[in-house]
C-alpha cells in the first residue's frame, strides 16, 4: 500500500520538474524574441532575401506546385533558379508561418520557432552526460549565445538559425554508446536540407568528434556508423543535394566567393576597406573573442570534476580547431578542404563554438552549488536565466537590431513583389549572363527583329527602366494564353521572321516548344533572356519548366536511403517483438 501511494507521487514530481525546467527555456526563448515584437521588424542582412522567398513559395502554392524550382519574382521577373540551390526547409517553414499568420508576425515566429528548437534540442544533447538542471541551464545559455542573436536579429541569416537546432543532435547520435545509426542519418540529411555551408560544418565536425573518440577509446565502433550515418543520410537528401551540385555549371555560382564574400577577406579583425563588410566583421570577430573566453574559462572549471567525461576530449579538439579556422594561417585548409571555400566566412565557424561554450559551462557546474536541487537553487538558476534572457534580448535590440528603409519594410516588398519583382541573386544567375543588363517593367514577351535586339548595357546603368523601341520591334498579333512561374504559352501571328523574346532567363531546365516541335538550339543574349526564333505564320509557343536528368538522377537514391530506413525500421520493430515475447 506504501508503495502504491508513493511512486505516483513520485512520478508525477519527475513531471512536474521536466515541465519547469522545459517551460524555463520556452520562456528564455520568448524573452529574447521580445524585441522583434517590439520593436518590430529587423531588416538584417539577408531579410529580403527569405521575404521574398516565401512570398515567391506561396505563390507557387497557389498555382498548384507543391515544390517550387524558380524564383519567378527575382531578376524584375525574369526569375531565377534560387529554390534549386537554396536548401528547401527554411523557406517552407517561412511559407508555412506566412499562410497562418500576419506577415508582420512571420518573423517573430520563426525566430521563435528556432530558439525554443536549439534549447530543447540541447537539453536533449546534455542530458545524456550531465545532470537535467545542468543541461536546462546550459540549453539556455547555448540560445542566449551572443552569435546566435547576431544571426538572429542582425543577418537574419534563417537557414544558418535553423541548423542550429541539429547541431546538438548531431553530437548527440555522434557520440552516445547505443544505437544511433537512423537519428544520426535523419540528422545529417535535415542538415543539408536546411543550411549548405552549416552542413559541410557538420560532416566536418562529426569526422573530428569521432575521430577524437576512437583515439580516445582506441575503440573505432563509433567511425563505421558514423560513415554510414553519412551515406544514408546524404541519400535521404540527394533529391536536393545532387541537381544542387550538377547544376552549378548552370550558373555563375563561383559569384558567391567573389572579393568581399571570400575566406581570406574574413579571417578575425581583417581589414578590406568596403565598410559593409569591415563593420560586420569587426562585430563577429569580438564576438569570437567573447566565446572563446567564456569557452577556455569553463573548460578550465569544468577540470575539477576528476569524473571521466566522453565530451570533454572531443569538444576541446573542436575548440582547437575552431581556434586554427578563424586565423589566417589556416588559409591553406581553406582553399583545399572539400567545400569548406562555400562557408564564405571563417565566422560561420562561431556556431559550433557556442555549442560548445554551453556544453563546457554545463560540465562546468558538477558539484557546485547550482547543480543542487534544493527550491532556492532552482529558483536562484531560474531568476538567473530568466535575467541573462532579458539582458541578451536588450543587447541585441539595441546593438543588431537593424532599422528598415523605405523599399526594405515588409509592406513595401510585398508591393514590389506583386508589381515589379526584384533584383537578381549573382550566383544564380544564368551562366555566360549578366544580369544586370535586364530592364525593369519588361513585357512577358517581346518580338523583335534580331536575337540580340532591345539590350541594356550594365556598364552604363545596371537594371535600367525599359524604354519601347519601335526600331527594333515587328508587328505581329500576340495572345498570352497561359502564363505562370513554371508553365507560359503564347500565340503570335507574323508576316516575316522574328524572335520572341520572353522576361524569362533561359535556363537548361526550361522545355521549349513552337507548334509542338521542341526548340533546343536557342540563341543566346547578353542579358540571358528566352529567345526563340519564330517563322512567319502562326505559332504556338510553349515553355515549361521540366525535371531534367540530374533531378531524377537524385530521386533514385534518396527513394533507395528511404527504403532502407523503412527496412531497418521494420527489422528493428520484429527484434524488439521478439525479446518481449
Amino acid at each position: 500500500m506504501r508503495i502504491s501511494f508513493h511512486f505516483p507521487h513520485r512520478l508525477s514530481s519527475n513531471a512536474t520538474r521536466q515541465r519547469r525546467r522545459r517551460s524555463l527555456i520556452f520562456a528564455c526563448a520568448a524573452i529574447a524574441v521580445l524585441p522583434l515584437a517590439w520593436r518590430g521588424t529587423t531588416c538584417g542582412h539577408d531579410f529580403d532575401f527569405h521575404l521574398q522567398s516565401w512570398l515567391e513559395v506561396i505563390h507557387h502554392w497557389r498555382e498548384g506546385i507543391l515544390y517550387p524550382h524558380w524564383d519567378a519574382s527575382a531578376n524584375y521577373g525574369a526569375g531565377e533558379p534560387r529554390f534549386v540551390f537554396y536548401p528547401p526547409v527554411s523557406w517552407l517553414l517561412g511559407a508555412l508561418i506566412g499562410i497562418v499568420l500576419p506577415w508582420t508576425w512571420t518573423q517573430v515566429a520563426f525566430t521563435l520557432i528556432a530558439f525554443i528548437g536549439c534549447g530543447l534540442s540541447f537539453y536533449t544533447m546534455a542530458r545524456e552526460w550531465m545532470t537535467d538542471d545542468a543541461a536546462t541551464v546550459s540549453a539556455c545559455i547555448y540560445l542566449l549565445n551572443p552569435y546566435l542573436m547576431f544571426v538572429a536579429y542582425e543577418r537574419t541569416a534563417y537557414g544558418e538559425m535553423l541548423s542550429a537546432t541539429l547541431l546538438p543532435l548531431l553530437v548527440l547520435y555522434a557520440l552516445r554508446q547505443k544505437a544511433s545509426l537512423l537519428p544520426l542519418s535523419f540528422v545529417i540529411a535535415t542538415l543539408w536540407l536546411t543550411n549548405a555551408p552549416s552542413a559541410v560544418m557538420g560532416c566536418y565536425l562529426l569526422a573530428l568528434l569521432v575521430l577524437i573518440a576512437a583515439i580516445r577509446d582506441r575503440s573505432y565502433a563509433l567511425i563505421p556508423r558514423s560513415v554510414g550515418a553519412v551515406a544514408l543520410g546524404l541519400g535521404l537528401a540527394a533529391f536536393y543535394i545532387v541537381p544542387a551540385i550538377y547544376e552549378q555549371h548552370w550558373v555563375e555560382i563561383t559569384r558567391a566567393i567573389a572579393p568581399g564574400m571570400r575566406v581570406e577577406d574574413s579571417f578575425l579583425f581583417g581589414h578590406t576597406g568596403e565598410s559593409f563588410h569591415d563593420h560586420v566583421l569587426h562585430t563577429a570577430s569580438w564576438i569570437a573573442v567573447i566565446l572563446l573566453a567564456a569557452t577556455v574559462v569553463a573548460a578550465l572549471l569544468s577540470w575539477r570534476d576528476k569524473r571521466p567525461n566522453q565530451l570533454r576530449a572531443p569538444l576541446i579538439a573542436t575548440l582547437i580547431a575552431v581556434c586554427i579556422l578563424l586565423l589566417p594561417f589556416s588559409d591553406i585548409l581553406w582553399r583545399h578542404a572539400p567545400e569548406l571555400k562555400f562557408l564564405q566566412f571563417p565566422w560561420r565557424w562561431l556556431l559550433v563554438l557556442g555549442l560548445i561554450m554551453a556544453t563546457f559551462i554545463g560540465l562546468s557546474l558538477r558539484g557546485s552549488l547550482l547543480e543542487a536541487a534544493t527550491r532556492k537553487t532552482i529558483r536562484t538558476r531560474a531568476i538567473s536565466m530568466l535575467a541573462l534572457a532579458v539582458v541578451m534580448s536588450s543587447l541585441a535590440a539595441f546593438i543588431f537590431w537593424q532599422p528598415c528603409d523605405d523599399e526594405d519594410n515588409i509592406a513595401a516588398q510585398r508591393s514590389t513583389f506583386r508589381d515589379t519583382g526584384f533584383e537578381g541573386t549573382d550566383e544564380y544567375t544564368v551562366g555566360n549572363a549578366d544580369n544586370g543588363d535586364i530592364q525593369q517593367d519588361l513585357p512577358p514577351v517581346r518580338i523583335l527583329k534580331t536575337e540580340d535586339s532591345d539590350e541594356a548595357d550594365s556598364s552604363i546603368e545596371e537594371n535600367p527602366e525599359w524604354q519601347p523601341n519601335t526600331a527594333d520591334t515587328v508587328d505581329a498579333r500576340l495572345n498570352i494564353n497561359h502564363w505562370t512561374s513554371e508553365s507560359k504559352e503564347v500565340a503570335v501571328r507574323l508576316s516575316t521572321p522574328a524572335f520572341a523574346v520572353f522576361r524569362l532567363m533561359d535556363y537548361p531546365a526550361w522545355q521549349v516548344q513552337v507548334n509542338g516541335k521542341a526548340v533546343s538550339a536557342r540563341p543566346r543574349r547578353d542579358d540571358g533572356l528566352l529567345a526563340i526564333p519564330l517563322d512567319p505564320g502562326q505559332s504556338v509557343i510553349t515553355v515549361r519548366y521540366t525535371s531534367t536528368r540530374d533531378v531524377e538522377l537524385g530521386r533514385a537514391p534518396s527513394l533507395l536511403a528511404l527504403c532502407v530506413v523503412i527496412a531497418v525500421l521494420t527489422e528493428t520493430k520484429r527484434r524488439r517483438r521478439l525479446r518481449l515475447s
